[in-house]
């Protein structure tokens, strides 16, 4: 997914995880497997899934983050409301498989994921911890990235996260929903490398 992007980085050492084959059942599995193999400090770039990783890389190792460049990503934690969905797209995957599951799916699954990494990743999403005060205490450029159309992160509450950090920035994207990294690569490349230059 991450393809238009590295293309566009070749000034950049870039290191793309897939974080399904971390394996680990959390966040901050995947967030510390990142820290163990990424060496000095860097920058995060996570959509969605990757976001949310992005957010606990920066709670857990603060001082190696040089900022943070993030579409689709809530900072909050989810409340009953969405942990009851996640309950529910897990009892989907269990009892009637991904095929079931994916027209609700934020994104079509890559047809290498098994049932197993789906409902691993969707219960690593349910039960991540808050980062709302990650992003309010974050002191380098944090900027959010966000479709107009995005069904899971209302452009009002991307705009409340990038209004809580220091160094905020909010970009939102007309007719775009939950990857504008995808949908619209060129804008979201030019951001990217502003980005980019602003965390060196």
């Amino acid at each position: 997914m991450w393809e238009p992007q590295r293309e566009a980085l070749d000034d950049y050492d870039v290191v793309a995880p897939n974080l399904y084959d971390f394996g680990g059942n959390s966040i901050d599995d995947w967030a510390e497997r990142i820290l163990a193999d990424v060496d000095g400090d860097f920058a995060p770039v996570g959509a969605s899934l990757g976001g949310y990783t992005a957010f606990a890389i920066a709670r857990l190792a603060p001082e190696r983050v040089r900022g943070l460049f993030l579409a689709g990503a809530r900072a909050g934690a989810d409340d009953d409301e969405r942990r009851a969905g996640r309950n529910k797209a897990i009892e989907i995957l269990r009892e009637k498989g991904i095929e079931s599951w994916s027209p609700s799916a934020p994104a079509q699954p890559p047809p290498e994921r098994t049932l197993e990494e789906l409902i691993r990743a969707t219960e690593a999403l349910r039960d991540r911890q808050d980062s709302t005060t990650v992003a309010a205490g974050f002191q380098g450029p944090l900027w959010i990235m966000v479709g107009d159309q995005d069904p899971f992160l209302p452009v009002d509450e991307a705009r409340q996260i990038a209004d809580s950090a220091p160094r905020g920035r909010l970009e939102v994207f007309e007719g775009v929903g939950h990857f504008p990294n995808a949908e619209r690569p060129e804008r979201f490349n030019e951001l990217l490398r502003e980005f980019l230059q602003a965390a060196s």
